[in-house]
């Protein structure tokens, strides 16, 4: 439950059209009519539906307390029955091997296969208990985005499905774009993403000018990049990777893959402004944010009483730091399109990367 506590790793949603009048009992209505039912015995393998963040068996929401200020807080909740490969592939033999003495076969044929397999498997699964999971979602209406705490494509698809099929409105993950270039549109995916990998590459380059503060126009900040780091090149079968984990992994070794021609992929970046600091691992594919660790609250929050500032205080600071990055990213595409990219930045960038060379 990471908007409740502990981290939070999530993706943003740009949310298409506008609420209906009546919004509080449109939502009631909605997160009811598509809570978390349970899965039957023998049912399909995933069941999903909405929950309570706080109380993920009050599919009901009958304590209320999704709504705070101007944001829905609620749970997507997923269970799934799985069976072991290797368990599937045990008792699939073992009922080849009855089904040939019973009928007195010397082989099966490929249907006969296919059948026996999916018969254990279907039976199998109508033994196994299903395993929940939970993913937190922070929707603001005014802002027309939300926060989604799941990364894996797959679950990703089917929670915008779902959202879309019960709030009627359409979702889409929120990505930025270079229009000088057109990267980011549906027809030039590779484009975007590389787009983003240079983008977190120049914010590497910039963290390490005075000693990581970044001028904006709404005030400095801060950006370190420690721990672990991501640098990539090539596509499918002929891509190349070059993970470096520890504090000092920014730095030799990462140098090194750059002058190879990879672009950072993923980074731990220590994020700071309004004399917060908070940490995340930043994906620049998708935009992404895994393991954000929100800094400690003041010592006089820390007993939890205050439920409703607790969370409001937490989603203040996600939509700070992500609006930060948003910002350097603005930042970024505005000195890509300028005469100095080429002329000034691409220079200053080559020499930060020869500078630690051995």
């Amino acid at each position: 439950m990471g908007l409740l506590k502990g981290t939070f790793t999530f993706s943003k949603y740009r949310v298409e059209g506008e609420p209906p009048a009546k919004f509080l009992d449109f939502v009631d209505g909605k997160l009811k009519t598509f809570s978390f039912r349970g899965m039957p015995a023998g049912s399909d393998e995933t069941a999903m539906g909405w929950t309570s963040m706080e109380d993920p068996l009050d599919v009901l929401f009958e304590r209320g307390g999704y709504i705070e200020g101007d944001y829905v807080i609620f749970t997507l909740r997923v269970d799934r029955r799985t069976v072991p490969s290797s368990l599937v592939k045990v008792k699939t033999a073992e009922a080849e091997k009855e089904f040939l003495a019973r009928h007195k076969q010397e082989r099966i044929f490929r249907e006969q296969k296919k059948e026996i397999r999916e018969t254990v498997r279907q039976e199998l699964l109508g033994r196994a208990l299903p395993v929940p999971s939970f993913y937190d979602v922070c929707w603001c209406i005014s802002g027309k985005w939300l926060l989604f705490g799941a990364l894996a494509e797959k679950l990703s698809d089917d929670f915008e499905k779902l959202f879309e099929r019960c709030f009627g409105l359409k979702i889409h993950p929120w990505t930025f774009v270079d229009e000088s270039s057109g990267a980011g549109s549906p027809e030039e995916p590779g484009k975007a993403a590389a787009l983003r990998r240079e983008f977190l590459t120049w914010l590497w380059f910039r963290s390490g000018e005075r000693d990581g503060m970044i001028r904006l126009p709404g005030g400095e900040i801060s950006a370190r990049f420690a721990r672990r780091l991501v640098l990539e090149s090539g596509e499918g079968d002929y891509t190349d990777t070059v993970v470096c984990n520890g504090m000092n992994s920014g730095l030799r070794e990462g140098k090194a893959a750059l002058r190879e021609g990879k672009k950072v992929r993923e980074a731990r970046i220590f994020l700071g402004c309004d004399n917060n600091e908070c940490e995340f691992t930043f994906k620049a594919d998708r935009f992404s944010y895994q393991s954000f660790k929100f800094p400690p609250p003041p010592e006089q929050d820390r007993s939890g009483a205050d439920r409703a500032g607790h969370i409001l205080d937490r989603i203040y600071l996600l939509e700070k730091a992500v609006e930060t990055m948003e910002n350097l990213f603005s930042e970024f595409s505005t000195a890509r399109k300028s005469g100095r990219w080429k002329s000034e930045i691409i220079p200053k960038m080559l020499k930060w990367i020869e500078k630690d060379r051995s």
